[in-house]
């Protein structure tokens, strides 16, 4: 039943693509959602090869096509010259100027519970396609498709994911579309946005480069990005016409180390009075004088470097639910390292993670927690979520996810990833929303997934086990799910 419902959409998209002939898809931007890139990146970063930022997602090719241009690979391993030259011919292949266009299928035969950077479907399954145009400082692309959240129902939706218009004006790009972004260090989890939730309709305003800054004060910051947008809260809402955006700024002072500050907010909507302006400078929030937003505080720290010549990363991110970090602010937190271990050929990378979105009275106080803070809101009942998802971690809130991920690319470019999730969903405490599971549940999920670069073809294959499921679902459950994408 399934594959008949999802071979419908799949028709359809080869259907419109019978009539084109397109080289291969490109981007100003090193996107969102491929985990062989980033670790390819991340290892650059922790041997030393590349200094720049390498936390705030999409990156822009323009910047990592002047760090490996610049950059000595005299006297690095094997390894680490292989990922360079994959991430130099990726670059180069994207930014290349012309015609491009993709289609892309997925399947499964249930979504994914725990949803990291490399997260697959957001649905049983989907379809979709397109076309896109490059030029020197120009990019567009329009991406239509079904995705099936529920596909014995036949309940399909319109999507327009990766669709968007770019345009360089100096050394500032200025975007609008539908694009996932990634804020933050953490390989499995993100906490304030990350590519757990579907894009929203959005404009936006980032560095086209993270060089740093010739300004004789601002260049102690080393590679720095800066990045604001605006987006619209569409769909299905109790808390109609609601806007959001989110500012961040990344550096990256020393060699190694990136900082993050961000923060995020709604604003708007039903019920509520709209002064963007007023109401975005208003940081202070107490019983006295309470906010007319939803706002969300973000610091985030990663520093790599080499231990007897092994490329180490550990990291940490914070996230307040308030303005103060240290006397009421609601602080969910991440933490996470990974080593790149020798091999003769390519690393393994071994990477540990533990996220906590049961939020503390402030950063320091562990032990004295507000259950049902972290992407709730009281004022704003649908909280820091989009689509029936949360904008960051992927279990939502007063959950709590530890993982640990081998992965390594072998000699063909063939790329092999193995997981293990240990995930406490929600809490008995929780007495607002967790839209993941509305009971607490306990679940050990291991997933082993390969990808399979074929000519213009790539094929991703995922094989999941849990020992039990978010409700009201129960018992153990297995999972495969298989993704092809075809660069025409």
């Amino acid at each position: 039943m399934r594959i008949r419902h999802i071979s419908q959409a799949a028709a359809l998209a080869v259907a419109g693509f019978t009539a084109t002939a397109i080289p291969v898809s490109a981007s100003p931007w090193a996107e969102v959602g491929d985990n062989q890139l980033r670790s390819d990146i991340q290892l650059l970063a922790a041997a030393g090869v590349v200094n720049d930022v390498t936390t705030h997602w999409p990156l822009p090719w323009r910047s990592i096509l002047s760090n490996l241009g610049q950059a000595s690979l005299a006297g690095q391993p094997a390894g680490v010259r292989m990922a360079a030259d994959r991430v130099l011919a990726r670059a180069r292949r994207e930014t290349a100027p012309g015609a491009n266009g993709a289609l892309y299928l997925d399947l499964t035969s249930r979504t994914a519970l725990v949803r990291g950077f490399d997260g697959m479907g957001r649905g049983e399954g989907q379809a979709q396609m397109s076309l896109g145009y490059n030029l020197s400082n120009i990019s567009a692309r329009l991406s239509v498709g079904l995705l099936a959240q529920d596909l014995e129902r036949k309940h399909y939706k319109l999507m327009f994911e990766g669709s968007y218009l770019s345009a360089d004006i100096g050394d500032v790009r200025v975007y609008g579309g539908y694009l996932d972004h990634w804020w933050g260090p953490g390989q499995i989890s993100a906490l304030s946005l990350s590519n757990n939730a579907r894009p929203m309709p959005q404009v936006g305003i980032q560095r086209a480069s993270t060089d740093a800054s010739s300004w004789p004060i601002l260049r102690w910051l080393g590679p720095w990005q800066v990045e604001f947008l605006l987006g619209y809260l569409d769909g299905p809402r109790i808390e109609r016409d609601t806007y959001y955006n989110a500012l961040r700024v990344t550096v990256n002072p020393a060699p190694g180390l990136e900082i993050g500050l961000a923060r995020t907010q709604q604003f708007c909507g039903q019920g509520h009075t709209c002064e963007p302006l007023r109401d975005y400078f208003a940081f202070g929030n107490d019983n006295r004088n309470v906010n007319n937003t939803n706002d969300q505080g973000l610091f985030d720290i990663k520093y790599s470097f080499g231990i007897a010549g092994v490329p180490t990363q550990i990291y940490m991110q914070v996230m307040n639910e308030d303005s103060s970090p240290i006397v009421q602010s609601g602080s969910s937190h991440l933490f996470g390292a990974s080593v790149f271990v020798p091999t003769d050929e390519n690393p393994v990378r071994l990477a540990a993670e533990y996220t906590d979105s049961i939020a503390t009275h402030h950063i320091f106080s562990f032990g004295d927690v507000l259950h049902g803070v972290a992407y709730n809101n009281g004022a704003y009942p649908d909280g820091m979520r989009y689509r029936g998802r949360s904008l960051g971690f992927s279990l939502d809130s007063d959950s709590r996810l530890f993982s640990l991920q081998g992965s390594w690319t072998d000699r063909g470019g063939r790329f092999y990833q193995l997981s293990y999730h240990r995930a406490h969903v929600n809490h008995p405490a929780n007495t607002l929303a967790n839209v993941v599971s509305p009971n607490p549940v306990q679940v050990n999920l291991g997933e082993a997934r390969v990808t399979l670069p074929l000519a213009r073809l790539k094929l991703d294959l995922a094989g999941r086990y849990q020992d039990d499921q978010a409700r009201p679902r129960r018992g153990a459950a297995v999972t495969v799910e298989a993704a092809l994408r075809i660069d025409l």
